[in-house]
Order: C-alpha cells, then sequence, then structure tokens
C-alpha cells in the first residue's frame, strides 16, 4: 500500500476514535472505537494487511515503546510507586484467577474441541494457551506456541493468537466503564475532602534537571532517554529476560526522576511526544490484521469461554483481593482487566477516565493521580511479570 495514503488512514480512524471518546465522554473509549475500525476494515478487506507497516507507525511504535515506558516511569514518584505494593499483589491474585476459571470451563466443557486442525488437542491445552494469552502480552503467547507447534498442535498455537487479537475489543469498553465509576467515586472524595490535590510542580521545578543546556533539546532528550533504553536492553539480555526490559525501563525512569537526572514527565513538552504515542498505539491494533474469519469461526466456541470464564475469574480473584488489601471494588477489577491489555491502554484509559469525571483541571488532576499509578504498575504486574512467570512453568502441560 503506498506509504502517505496507509499514514493519511490511519491518522483518519484515530481521529475518529478520538472524536467518539470526547462525544460519550469515554463511555466508549478511544481505543476500543479505533480496534473495532481495524478488525471490521481488516475482516472485509476495506484495509489491506500490510495498512499498518505501510504507514511507517508499526516500525516506529516497536522502536519508541521504550521510549515512552521511561516517560511513564518519570511521571511516578518514589513514594507513589512504593505504595503501589497492594496492586502487585491484585495483578498476581488476578493472573491465579485466569487460570483457576479456565481450568473450570475445561472441565464443564472439555468434550468440545475444535476440529480441523492437525494434531489432538486436549481442553487443558486450551486452557495452558488461553491463560497464557489472556494475562500476558506477546511473550506469553510466544512461549505458548513453540510448545503447541512443537507438539504439532496448530489449534492450540493460533488459539492465543486470536485471543491476543481480540481481548482488547473486549478489556477497553469494560475498563472504560468501570474506571468512569471509579473516577466518579474520586470525585466525591476529592470535593469531600478526603482525597488530596495532585501534587503540583512549579515552573522552576519543572524544568530542574541535572542535564546541561543542550541535553534539554528535542533531539537531546530523544538522546539521553534513548541511552536509558539501550542499558534496559542490555540488562533484559544479560539476565536472560529474568529482568524484562520494559520493567527495568520503567525503574530507571522513577529511579532518574527522584535523582533529578531526568525532570518529572520527562519527554512533555518536546515536539515528537504525540506521534511517538500514536505510533505504539498502533502495535496494540497489529494483531488484528492477522485476524482470519475462518480461524475464528472454527475457535468460536473456545474464544467465548475463555472471554466469559476468564472475564469471571478476574472479577472474583481481582475483586477479592483488592477489597482485602483496601481498595474499592472498581478500581480492584479495573486492576485485574489490565491482563487483558496492559501499557498503552493502562495509560489512555486511566486519563480518559479522569478527563470524563472531573470537571475542574484541579478535579482531573486529582483523579488521574489517584487511578494512573495503580493502572500502570498493574500493566506490568500483570502483562509484564507475573503472567510470563506462570506462563513459562504451565507451558510444559502442552500435549502431555
Amino acid at each position: 500500500m503506498n506509504p502517505v495514503l496507509a499514514f493519511v488512514v490511519v491518522m483518519a480512524v484515530w481521529t475518529v476514535s478520538d472524536l467518539v471518546a470526547k462525544k460519550t465522554r469515554s463511555l466508549l473509549s478511544s481505543l476500543f472505537v479505533a480496534s473495532l475500525i481495524f478488525l471490521v476494515g481488516f475482516l472485509t478487506d476495506v484495509f489491506p494487511e500490510d495498512l499498518l507497516s505501510s504507514s511507517a507507525l508499526l516500525g516506529l511504535g516497536g522502536v519508541v515503546v521504550g521510549f515512552i515506558i521511561v516517560h511513564l516511569g518519570t511521571l511516578i514518584s518514589i513514594d507513589d510507586f512504593r505504595k503501589q505494593w497492594r496492586t502487585l499483589l491484585v495483578g498476581i491474585a488476578t493472573v491465579v484467577g485466569i487460570g483457576v476459571a479456565l481450568l473450570a470451563a475445561a472441565a464443564l466443557f472439555g468434550d468440545r474441541a475444535p476440529a480441523g486442525y492437525d494434531g489432538v488437542a486436549s481442553a487443558l491445552d486450551f486452557v495452558v494457551a488461553g491463560t497464557g494469552a489472556l494475562s500476558g502480552g506477546t511473550i506469553s503467547v510466544l512461549i505458548v506456541q513453540e510448545a503447541a507447534l512443537g507438539y504439532g498442535l496448530t489449534a492450540v498455537a493460533i488459539f492465543p493468537v486470536l485471543i491476543a487479537a481480540l481481548q482488547g475489543l473486549v478489556g477497553f469498553p469494560l475498563t472504560s466503564v468501570i474506571l468512569r465509576r471509579e473516577a466518579r467515586r474520586l470525585k466525591q472524595e476529592y470535593r469531600t475532602g478526603n482525597l488530596r490535590p495532585a501534587a503540583t510542580v512549579d515552573a522552576g521545578t519543572e524544568t530542574a534537571t541535572r542535564l546541561p543546556a543542550a541535553l534539554r533539546t528535542t533531539a537531546g532528550t530523544l538522546f539521553v532517554v534513548g541511552i536509558v533504553v539501550l542499558v534496559s536492553i542490555g540488562v533484559n539480555d544479560l539476565t536472560d529476560g529474568v529482568l524484562n526490559t520494559f520493567v527495568v525501563a520503567l525503574l530507571l525512569g522513577i529511579t532518574l526522576r527522584a535523582t533529578g537526572v531526568l525532570k518529572p514527565s520527562a519527554l512533555a513538552g518536546i515536539d515528537a511526544l504525540g506521534l511517538m504515542m500514536i505510533s505504539i498505539l498502533i502495535l496494540v491494533f497489529a494483531p488484528l490484521a492477522g485476524v482470519s474469519p475462518a480461524d475464528v469461526s472454527a475457535l468460536a466456541f473456545p474464544l467465548l469461554l475463555a472471554f466469559v470464564f476468564g472475564l469471571a475469574g478476574i472479577a472474583l480473584f481481582a475483586g477479592v483481593t483488592g477489597k482485602l488489601l483496601g481498595y474499592s471494588v472498581p478500581m480492584s477489577i479495573g486492576i485485574g482487566l489490565t491482563a487483558l491489555y496492559g501499557f498503552p491502554g493502562t495509560l489512555i484509559l486511566s486519563q480518559e477516565a479522569a478527563r470524563g469525571a472531573g470537571e475542574t483541571p484541579e478535579e482531573v488532576a486529582a483523579i488521574e493521580g489517584d487511578i494512573l499509578p495503580k493502572m500502570i504498575v498493574a500493566g506490568f504486574s500483570t502483562v509484564t511479570i507475573t503472567s510470563v512467570v506462570v506462563t513459562s512453568m504451565i507451558a510444559g502441560a502442552i500435549g502431555r
């Protein structure tokens, strides 16, 4: 596809999605609307399969995602990060809940395996594949695929890819509704004085950094943040992925903000931030280009079971765990739902919920300041850490 035309089409989709989100006060999130447009476009062949790659945004997103994660780290203070131990526990409970719920689904419906694929798959194979895909990202899907293809289980290998492609369509609207409810609750807490105002940063502090003036330009800032990303990649490689690149990048962002090397919101104000954000959002929609109507039809029943039982597991385990730890039920379930999409959905949905509920800049800032750190840490605790660990442990059960 012509690269300029592809770029224009992608921007048109995102413009429409943003408009719908604003008109509905984020009841329909921009991520959900864009996912729906892309899915319908790819399934009907209105959009060519190479639309996203031809736009050059897909490649750019893969490069700059680490930059945005360092930026996210600079949005969170050390004090905010310390408070998120409860969020980590809710995230762990979420992954366990998904696995338990899918085991229950296998016990009830295990005799209805899809036909038409090579290999003989058992219900347990789909439980493992579904747990890895529902609770994790690309790495978890790849772990499952490698194990499944090693036994010739094509259906099991395709299953997590379809879940990964479709789970945003489920997770985005549900999270949007739940976070809007939490945001309305926080607005009342703010008005009664029970929610502290967002920490304000004066102009001098906002631009204060240990970096010399030459490194405070757009190019200089991207250079410094790029070095941080390279260090994160190096740590990932040295530890053979035990310390994930993006987790290290987030921690370094938090640390460099605390030490004054990077200013709060490190990339704010640079010319490239808007395009970088759009490009990483394209990564969310990339799996939709490979969705086949035939695959969706053949695996429709297992997909339905995975989402219904998986969501039940998330709601039960995350809701109960969060409530016991002092979180509200909506916030707890919102944390659990991050397993379905992770970053950048955690960022966008938090901001949209705050803007939809808050009626003044101060209210928006206070609401976002409460929700955003929880959602960011939740996304990493489920998708990037717990899911990969759990999937690595259970993937060996496939084909046995």
